[in-house]
């Protein structure tokens, strides 16, 4: 089987089993604040397990797109080094959300594997959980009697909480696990060890492909378990790593989900790939890392995650800034390449996973301006690097960690040039000044939330679309969160009008008020199904009915910038083209913030005709159509943008103003029709990154007073150049400004020209060349540059050394004429970098010219005579 058909008839399989087969979630986790990327199959279930929400069809199956590379699944640096560890892959699943349990689970993984996979039986080990006397859990015997139903007790493993018991973080849903593990070995391979012995024992050919999870338990803060209120199944089996048995494969990376990519690296590279896994098999771990590494930052830009220096971005960054180093130090590609490879895995996933292919230039520029940055960097990298002087052949930590923390320039490549230059590296010292940036990093950010206190069980109801505030509320549950010197508190509502954040849309604020004591809600956000509203203090009686009443008026100024963000998005794609896609949105009170994809910057007369059509759109006054709950493919087949990177379900919630301009899928908050909005007004069109622009906008109120602060603007700048024609008092002052430029710039030149004059005389000559090296009165950089080169024209060959001060700044110049450069070996770059230290400054250039700044202008005499000093 080719790995498409290997996908298909794991769903197939399970559709059978009367499963609905759900669309991925998307890899960059949105919705649940303890995670940043869908990490295992079963995250966008999580409430199903927890009991917050109802599935519907408790029988489910996927494949789901995961990313491992933070936190407890690190598996970064492991990529590229074996045949099996990956940052982005697939996770094949099934999941019964209170249904059926261990027998069914088994049994069907077993029949799946061997009688429709057809993988051999005695190649298949499975492993249970052995019990753990710190959780006071026994052995999980349901699950191997179950099991020694099916295959000889040999092949039934224990294994220990390590092995057999998963959990998806400290807290959450959690239980014994099965796995089922294959012997890849070959006959005579298995004839001499057992293969029951190297299970678990990260041998590449003996490996876990499918993890069988009962999900029986909560792991509450402290490390308490206590029994959910019902049993589920949440099975994981890697894609990959089936597609590699079914195969016959040795290695992930030689089945057809990836040998495209390393064909096509083999092509362009011209090195040829031999499928080593030597610690020195630097070419093919680099095309090994560089496959990989394409599909992780493929589907995460795809997913809304764009290269950063926060959060998500920040890691998306780091996992493609690896497969930059790795190309560029073993295969001799010295220009963006990673970017080339997208239409090929857009191409593969397109049946399956179709955002790659709907956004493959977008997600190509992304690349390739990440690239060409990167690229640059590791230059500049290089270029300090050249600059090092070890002390005793050593390189130290703090110099290696300014690297890595100033230029983003990797330890290991560091390592690998020190290595050639026969440096030795101070690693030690280097992680210990990475660990004590960690750390400060992590006591930054360290927060504890405590478990929930639960005083009722019920749903939690939204109803802010048609409340303002709601009478008689009750609290769910609360949990204390500290952070640094801060406690804060979350609550929870069985019925509440205050939206939390999502969408783009800020979270409500408000009051809980009771007949004894109001309580400011300051924040509200979504927490998976649960909506959780932030306060600083609790209710003397938590136990009590409230009223909870949302900040009114603020909320009408969010629903007015939600509508408008609606009308602009429309507007920009009528005017600017339908490639124009949502990329990121901020709707607060004061003002919204719209990202969206377009290769180059809005101009002023496409802006003016975007403004112009919303304000148009604002002053038809449209009334709001909103369809609550509609069958997602009706609201397909009417038409509704959605976006990519979001996670919808069955039913969605429809938003149009007017059926033939602006239709989308929302969940936020709007006003009941646009002439509500009042105004738009452009405040700024900027560029967020390589492909992404960026629109600030305001309105109502917002536009009112930034267009009377303009025109206060406006009147100032009247009062101040006694001009009513503002535009001719401008041109006045830029023409008087160009005039004294002139003079300025005439009496430079004629300065210089004495300058020179006199400098002639200071030529001393050595026979074979001449060399001038002295101060200047006061000039600028571009006027000494200017003359130094005239001055090594005129007395080639020579070196020509000028130092001057210019605004309390020193500034150093080296010429040398290229014939003494080949002649002597001479090196301009070097001399000014050994003299601009008694400047206290630093620079560079090529061996025939360099500059440096400094901020010691004492030191320029001295400077000078280390110039005098290097031509002697």
């Amino acid at each position: 089987m080719n790995s498409k058909q290997i996908r298909a008839t794991f769903l197939n399989y399970f559709k059978q089993k009367e499963h609905d087969i759900v669309p991925s979630a998307p890899m960059v986790n949105k919705d649940d604040p303890t995670l940043m990327f869908t990490n295992a199959g079963m995250n966008q279930f999580k409430d199903f397990f927890l009991g917050n929400s109802d599935p519907g069809n408790p029988r489910i199956a996927d494949t789901q797109k995961c990313l491992r590379v933070s936190g407890k699944h690190n598996d970064l640096e492991e990529v590229g080094r074996d045949s099996y560890h990956h940052t982005m892959f697939e996770m094949l699943g099934n999941w019964s959300i209170g249904d059926y349990f261990k027998k069914e689970a088994i049994e069907w993984a077993w029949d799946l594997l061997t009688n429709v996979y057809g993988l051999p039986k005695d190649k298949l080990y499975v492993t249970v959980f052995g019990g753990d006397d710190k959780d006071g859990l026994e052995a999980d015997i349901e699950a191997e009697e179950l099991w020694s139903q099916i295959l000889p007790a040999e092949r039934i493993l224990r294994f220990d909480k390590k092995d057999n018991f998963w959990e998806m973080g400290e807290t959450g849903p959690c239980g014994p696990c099965s796995e089922i593990h294959i012997d890849l070995r070959s006959d005579e391979e298995r004839l001499k060890v057992n293969g029951a012995d190297l299970v678990n024992m990260d041998d590449p050919m003996v490996v876990e492909i499918w993890n069988l999870v009962f999900i029986q338990f909560n792991r509450k803060e402290g490390g308490v378990l206590e029994n959910l209120p019902a049993k589920h199944i949440d099975t994981g089996m890697g894609f990959e790593r089936l597609a590699m048995a079914m195969q016959g494969k040795t290695s992930n990376y030689d089945t057809d989900v990836f040998s495209s990519y390393i064909k096509k690296i083999e092509q362009d590279s011209g090195i040829k790939y031999t499928g080593a896994y030597r610690e020195d098999a630097y070419t093919d771990i680099a095309m090994r890392v560089i496959a990989d590494h394409l599909r992780a930052t493929s589907f995460a830009i795809a997913d809304g995650a764009l290269p950063s220096n926060t959060g998500a971005g920040y890691v998306i960054r780091r996992i493609l800034r690896r497969a930059i180093r790795y190309y560029y130090s073993y295969l001799n590609i010295e220009e963006p390449y990673i970017h080339t490879l997208v239409p090929l895995a857009a191409e593969y996933y397109e049946d399956i996973f179709p955002e790659l292919a709907a956004q493959s230039e977008f997600i190509q520029q992304i690349i390739l301006e990440e690239e060409r940055s990167f690229l640059r960097t590791l230059e500049k990298g290089l270029a300090r690097l050249d600059r090092a002087e070890p002390k005793n052949n050593l390189l130290s930590g703090a110099y290696i960690f300014e690297l890595y923390d100033t230029y983003g320039f990797p330890f290991d490549l560091t390592r690998l040039i020190a290595s050639e230059r026969g440096w030795e590296v101070d690693e030690s010292g280097f992680l210990s000044a990475l660990n004590e940036q960690k750390e400060r990093a992590r006591s930054d950010a360290k927060k504890t939330v405590g478990d929930w206190t639960e005083i009722r069980t019920g749903s939690v109801d939204f109803l802010g679309y048609d409340k303002t505030s709601i009478e008689d509320v009750q609290i769910i549950k609360y949990r204390s969160v500290k952070q640094k010197d801060e406690e804060i508190f979350h609550v929870v509502l069985d019925r509440t009008p205050f939206y939390p954040e999502g969408g783009g849309q800020v979270g409500d604020t408000g009051n809980l008020i009771s007949e004894e004591e109001t309580i400011k809600i300051l924040d509200t956000y979504r927490e998976n199904e649960l909506i959780i509203h932030r306060v600083d203090q609790l209710p003397n009686k938590s136990t009590g009915k409230f009223t909870a009443t949302i900040d009114s008026e603020r909320r009408i100024h969010i629903e007015r910038n939600h509508s408008a963000t609606h009308l602009l998005h429309a507007a920009l794609r009528q005017i600017l083209g339908n490639h124009v896609q949502q990329k990121g949105s901020l709707v607060a009170p004061h003002y919204l913030r719209f990202d969206f994809s377009h290769f180059s910057k809005v101009s002023d007369d496409e802006l003016h005709e975007i403004e112009k059509l919303v304000n148009y759109k604002i002053r038809e006054n449209i009334l709001l159509e909103e369809a609550r709950s509609i069958p997602i493919e009706e609201a397909k087949g009417a038409g509704a943008m959605m976006l990519f990177g979001e996670k919808y379900g069955s039913t969605v919630r429809m938003i149009t103003f007017d059926p033939a301009y602006s239709r989308e899928l929302c969940g936020g908050c709007h006003v009941s029709a646009t002439g509500t909005i009042g105004l738009l007004k452009i405040t700024s069109e900027s560029s967020v990154a390589s492909g992404i622009r960026r629109i600030e906008a305001v309105t109502g109120d917002g536009a009112e007073q930034y267009i009377n602060s303009q025109i206060g603007i406006v009147q100032e700048i009247k009062s101040r150049i006694k001009q009513q024609d503002i535009i001719k008092g401008v041109d006045v002052l830029l023409e008087e400004n160009r005039l004294l430029s002139k003079e300025l710039e005439d009496l430079k030149t004629k300065l210089s020209a004495q300058s020179k004059s006199s400098l002639r005389d200071s030529i001393i000559d050595h026979g074979d060349f001449k060399s001038l090296i002295t101060t200047v009165d006061e000039v600028d950089s571009k006027v000494l540059k200017d003359m130094i080169f005239q001055l090594e024209n005129e007395f080639s060959p020579c070196v020509i050394g000028l130092g001057s001060v210019y605004n309390d700044k020193p500034t150093l110049m080296v010429a040398i004429s290229k014939s003494l450069v080949e002649k002597k070996q001479w090196n301009a770059g070097t001399m000014v970098r050994e003299a601009a230290q008694k400047i206290k400054g630093g620079g560079g250039g090529q061996p025939f010219f360099a500059s440096a700044g400094g901020a010691n202008p004492d030191g320029l005499e001295e400077a000078l005579n280390v110039l005098n000093t290097a031509i002697s």
